[in-house]
């Protein structure tokens, strides 16, 4: 119980400070805050794309893993964009939220984000089609349910790399105007 109140107490320091000091100006500064501003800013979407893809990616790789997909090509295709774009975008989510793009100020972050969000929109969106494609009855009955789940989240999942990618282009174009 100590504990708890303990952390209480520091994330209302901490939500004090954020709150004080109001450093919302780009895309990047938002999603290093991504903690706070799900728990007391429900104004910045792209953080929660990145949430929403760590989750729903999460759902798509482990519903076609769960199946006899090596059987098939296809889904190892569907697979591998899935798991890769899951681990990057985790990586991605750890630079923002520890502010690593902070301490590497040579790096231009809204480029690599806009070049980021648009390839896994891109490719997301090739792996949905060809998993949706693929999904049919005659493969496996076995594995049909865990195949067009897959599908309908790969499409999710696509859907938020492209609002992502808009986001990230809004930045970008700001970034670039100035």
């Amino acid at each position: 119980m100590y504990r708890i109140l303990q952390i209480l107490a520091l994330l209302e320091i901490l939500k004090r400070n954020l709150l004080a000091t109001k450093i919302y100006k780009n895309y990047a500064t938002n999603c290093s805050n991504l903690h706070f501003t799900i728990v007391w800013e429900y104004s910045t979407y792209p953080c929660f794309f990145f949430v929403y893809l760590q989750v729903l990616g999460l759902l798509v790789w482990t519903l076609i893993a769960g199946t006899e997909y090596f059987l098939y090509p296809v889904f190892g295709w569907v697979m591998f964009v899935a798991v890769f774009y899951w681990v990057l975008t985790l990586f991605f989510l750890t630079i923002y939220i520890t502010m690593t793009y902070t301490r590497i100020p040579q790096v231009p972050w809204t480029s690599v984000g806009l070049c980021f969000n648009g390839s896994a929109f891109v490719l997301y969106f090739i792996a949905a089609v060809v998993d949706a494609y693929a999904v049919t009855k005659e493969l496996n009955s076995h594995n049909y349910n865990s195949w067009a789940a897959s599908s309908f989240f790969a499409f999710v999942v696509t859907s938020c790399y492209g609002g992502n990618t808009y986001f990230s282009f809004l930045s970008w174009k700001s970034r670039t105007s100035q």
